[in-house]
């Protein structure tokens, strides 16, 4: 018969093991996500978009690094970017992670400052991180809606002058251009804002560029009603960030929250959007980095992206 008396202990002692077992759980999956984020990889993609008879062109598509100063191993994998030799570097924002990073953000893109580029700002560019509780990449987009008197303010014009001072990069947050990036090619390039900041006024493709064989959108976070007016003014190509791939993404189901209104399967892929009878590619890059205060990612490595356009047909 079994000794009543002793039902409570055999009770705490799977209480206990119970609660170890979940513990160890925690951790696992903490380190896991740790060591993910520091996965950084390059993916590739083929894009028919050029007219026929045109050479390939290669963009390098960056964001997200979200630098904290002192990384070298970011350092190091964003200055190695140039060794893949783009024709173009579209940079869709969040930068440094944190205000004492913005020497290091120079450094790093430093060797792809020679090639012609364009940029357009996140939040993060502004201000600082702040503390998170990671469980909400769980439940629902971020908001932005903090006094900025509140938050870490970043030095952006001496980071942004860091960027153009070669004369190669060009910032289009809500605005257009057509640039000759190559002797044979030009783009019309028309950027926005950060919409997670409501700081986005779709500016329309210059409409006096019309024989212009390629119009890219670019712009730092990927909300519909912004991929919605590019797409409809002609957007061959749109480039966004933002995402981070959803960070915190399962197996076999992929992103859980996309951190603005875009669906989940979308956080960091490449996709057809249409919008009034008309159609373009988006691509959302996963990123590089992570929030400083959340530095952890599952299932969705950090990148670059590189997209080879090549002649239609």
């Amino acid at each position: 018969m079994s000794e009543p008396w002793k039902w409570p202990r055999r009770l705490a002692s799977g209480a206990a093991n119970l609660g170890l077992t979940t513990a160890l759980t925690g951790v696992s999956a903490a380190a896991f996500g740790i060591i993910s984020a520091r996965q950084f990889g390059v993916r590739y993609t083929i894009l028919p978009l050029l007219p026929e008879g045109h050479k390939p062109f290669r963009i390098l598509h960056i964001g997200d690094m979200h630098l904290v100063a002192g990384d070298r191993k970011k350092i190091n994998f964003v200055r190695g970017l140039a060794d893949l030799k783009p024709d173009l570097v579209v940079n869709t924002g969040d930068n440094p992670g944190g205000a004492d990073a913005i020497e290091d953000v120079a450094e790093a893109l430093s060797p792809l400052l020679h090639t012609p580029g364009v940029f357009v700002a996140g939040s993060n560019d502004f201000y600082g991180p702040k503390p998170a509780n990671p469980l909400r990449y769980l439940r629902a987009p971020s908001e932005f809606h903090d006094d900025p008197e509140t938050l870490q303010a970043i030095d952006v014009g001496t980071m942004f002058d860091a960027f153009t001072r070669t004369g190669h990069w060009h910032q289009i947050g809500n605005t257009s251009i057509t640039l000759p990036v190559r002797s044979d090619l030009s783009i019309n390039f028309a950027g926005t804002h950060d919409a997670h900041m409501q700081a986005d006024a779709w500016p329309g493709f210059d409409a006096s560029d019309a024989a212009v064989p390629l119009r890219i959108a670019v712009t730092h976070a990927p909300y519909r009603r912004v991929l919605d007016a590019a797409v409809a003014d002609g957007a061959d190509l749109i480039l966004a960030g933002h995402t981070h791939g959803g960070q915190v993404a399962l197996p076999h189901y992929g992103a859980i929250v996309s951190n603005c209104d875009l669906p989940t399967g979308l956080a960091a892929s490449l996709f057809r959007w249409r919008s009034r009878g008309q159609s373009g590619l988006v691509n959302v890059t996963a990123g590089i980095g992570t929030s400083p205060k959340v530095p952890i990612r599952t299932f969705c490595p950090p990148e670059a992206v590189v997209l080879d356009l090549v002649a239609q047909g």
